[in-house]
């Protein structure tokens, strides 16, 4: 039996939106006698559930991906969940002080052999030491911190029957999810706008905005009072007067703003 055959295989997939990244990654990964790729995602929703179904143990994964970039996607599987990650990105280098101050790695496009080959020498390391856990922790500071830098914005363009729409984000009432769009309420009428939830929320500044439920955020402003509910929940009832659901989790927290708003 070859020796090859014996090597324990380290299940990896590659997640890119730019065919000619992923081809390259896959290229430079088949030179590696104990890397096994088992498969390529063009996107985040597809990561996710590459990443759910066939539990790889590294994940080459690009940061900035249209609709769910990087960061939602590790948000989606769980920190703890996360297998190990080395970042594809081209952040600039105040970005990447993250980065190194978590000692995760990346690798900044365009990156060559050498380079790569470095990353991957310290991944069979880390799982050769099954830290797991620790790089866990060190992916849920990661995503903080990045977040926490993160411009807000003040202004959505929503795109309708062949039309743009220019709207305020302070014009917003509230949002919920909807498949893989998110619809944005604004007084007697909605707009849908292909975002995950996690995307707009990261986008939107979070002393205006809050996530009262996984499906549905609320513009503080527009917030009348808090009522008690069914089985001892509460809701949220607007100015508009829709009533929303408010999450058992998350009820002292907004409690806890509003009081702050006062």
């Amino acid at each position: 039996m070859e020796l090859e055959d014996l090597m324990k295989k380290i299940r990896t997939l590659i997640v890119d939106d730019e065919p000619l990244a992923r081809e390259r990654l896959a290229t430079l990964l088949q030179a590696e006698p104990d890397m096994d790729v088992i498969g390529q995602c063009r996107d985040g929703e597809e990561a996710t559930t590459a990443i759910h179904d066939h539990s790889p143990d590294l994940v080459f994964l690009d940061v900035q991906m249209p609709q769910m970039n990087g960061f939602e996607v590790i948000d989606a599987i769980g920190t703890e969940k996360m297998p190990l990650v080395i970042f594809v990105t081209a952040y600039d280098q105040h970005a990447l002080k993250a980065f190194q101050v978590r000692a995760l790695d990346y690798l900044l496009k365009p990156f060559d052999r050498e380079r790569f080959t470095e990353a991957l020498t310290r991944a069979r390391k880390q799982i050769e030491r099954d830290e797991t856990g620790d790089i866990g922790r060190r992916l849920l500071a990661l995503v903080k911190d990045l977040r926490r830098d993160q411009p807000r914005t003040e202004r959505l363009v929503v795109k309708s029957g062949g039309r743009l729409f220019f709207l305020r984000a302070d014009e917003i009432d509230w949002i919920e999810a909807a498949g893989n769009y998110v619809r944005l309420h604004v007084g007697t009428t909605s707009h849908l706008l292909r975002e995950t939830m996690n995307a707009i929320e990261g986008r939107l500044d979070p002393e205006k905005f809050f996530r009262i439920h996984r499906s549905r955020i609320v513009n503080m402003d527009r917030i009348q009072e808090l009522q008690p509910w069914l089985n001892g929940e509460y809701a949220v009832l607007l100015q508009t007067g829709t009533r929303l659901t408010l999450s058992r989790g998350c009820r002292e927290k907004l409690q806890e703003r509003l009081s702050r708003s006062l």
